[in-house]
């Protein structure tokens, strides 16, 4: 069994993005921005994505809206879904997101986001295939 207390895990990690846990169908992932940073847009074309806010403060554009996010709040993404996370506060937006299928290498971490743009265009951040 993998059992994880989310928010305490979340916010203890200050990289941009960490793999936690990766099963055949979904991923979990870790996620800090940090002030004035974002995710960046981008459309995940088959996969879903559920992400939940664990402190911090930032807006959601997803499908051309756009909605302030906080603790507690949960955003879903559909696949096709044009969509980005800008951190608008002070403080690092940290948040924990499920993708469905997975997206991203298993136990991948990327300290920053720079560091993930570029293992994602050297191919280094393939998920793994059935």
């Amino acid at each position: 069994m993998e059992h994880f207390t989310i928010a305490t895990v979340a916010e203890k990690s200050p990289d941009f993005r960490r793999v936690l846990w990766t099963g055949e169908h979904t991923q979990l992932v870790i996620m800090t921005i940090p002030p004035g940073g974002e995710i960046g847009e981008e459309v995940h074309e088959d996969i879903d994505q559920i992400l939940t806010f664990v402190s911090g403060t930032g807006e959601a554009r997803v499908a051309g809206e756009k909605k302030e996010v906080v603790s507690g709040d949960l955003v879903v993404v559909p696949a096709g879904t044009k969509h980005n996370f800008v951190n608008t506060g002070p403080n690092p937006l940290v948040l924990y997101t499920v993708y469905g299928p997975p997206e991203h290498a298993d136990q991948a971490v990327h300290r920053t986001k720079e560091e993930a743009d570029a293992a994602e265009a050297a191919g280094q951040d393939e998920p793994p295939t059935a």
